[in-house]
């Protein structure tokens, strides 16, 4: 398949996944909910035509795609908008789902109209290894966790200054409760942490065999181990009483534009993640 044609279809994709959008906000709006069974089908087909297209590449390039930048903000979004299915079927949360949705959107199209720095480069055999494939597949998990904890949390700061000021919109309706959504923010810190932590730990032990004159104050990775800490004093404090309500909330945004902040920035002026 020539790059002409899968730049096309990847364009379909994004109009396909921008018009369900649309029909996701009129539903959530007017209550149409046929217009909502449109919109989940098309998520759906942009998921499985976002599937074929990595089976197609792991199948081309024998390798899992999430060696570079390009390849990694791909897989983040195809996992987003997995991630917005599955709780489509089990939790039947609207607002979460269309949210995480906007944010999938958003990465899919960043990696359809990328500009050329991040355009997928060659990487050098000696740096493609099984342990690097994982610690990045871990990351990558990890983020989707926290962005989901992300949305949770400003779904909570909308619904308790909507409740402080006693006036409640019938599209409000359809939100989670308060206690819901607290809990979804806790139980992605409780995923995410972990996973973040394996991955790290998996890329100081790779970055130490492939990479021996390796800096370990290198910015990235100094911005992945400050992320771990921020989520593990957000997760403390709040065990203990100490962060909770709006106050949690807000930790987690903060926490979250940091993690976007070191995804972007810090592999642009980082040594060695240059394909990531």
């Amino acid at each position: 398949m020539t790059d002409m044609t899968m730049t096309r279809l990847h364009e379909i994709m994004v109009i396909i996944y921008a018009i369900s959008l649309v029909f996701y906000f009129i539903d959530y709006w007017k209550k149409n909910r046929r217009l909502y069974r449109y919109a989940f089908w098309g998520v759906s087909i942009v998921w499985l035509l976002q599937t074929a297209f990595l089976a197609l590449y792991i199948w081309e390039t024998h390798r899992f795609p999430v060696l570079t930048l390009f390849e990694g903000i791909y897989f983040y979004a195809w996992l987003l908008v997995a991630i917005s299915i599955a709780m489509h079927c089990i939790f039947k949360l609207d607002l979460p789902v269309i949210l995480i949705n906007v944010v999938g959107f958003c990465f899919m199209v960043v990696h359809t109209f990328a500009p050329n720095e991040l355009a997928p480069s060659p990487v050098s055999d000696t740096l493609v290894s099984e342990l690097l494939v994982i610690h990045i597949m871990f990351a990558i998990m990890s983020y989707g966790a926290f962005t989901i904890g992300f949305v949770f949390a400003m779904l909570y700061i909308v619904l308790h200054n909507v409740l402080k000021s006693k006036k409640w919109p019938k599209q409000f309706s359809r939100l989670p409760s308060l206690a819901q959504a607290e809990s979804g923010m806790s139980y992605t810190i409780y995923c995410g942490l972990p996973l973040l932590g394996i991955s790290l730990i998996l890329g100081m032990m790779w970055a130490y065999i492939a990479l021996p004159d390796l800096k370990f104050w290198d910015i990235k990775i100094l911005g992945s181990f400050i992320s771990l800490f921020m989520y593990s004093i957000i997760i403390y404090r709040n065990q203990k009483g100490k962060l909770y309500a709006t106050k949690y909330a807000w930790a987690n945004v903060y926490a979250f534009l940091f993690i976007l902040i070191n995804f972007f920035l810090g592999s642009r002026f980082s040594a060695f993640h240059f394909w990531y």
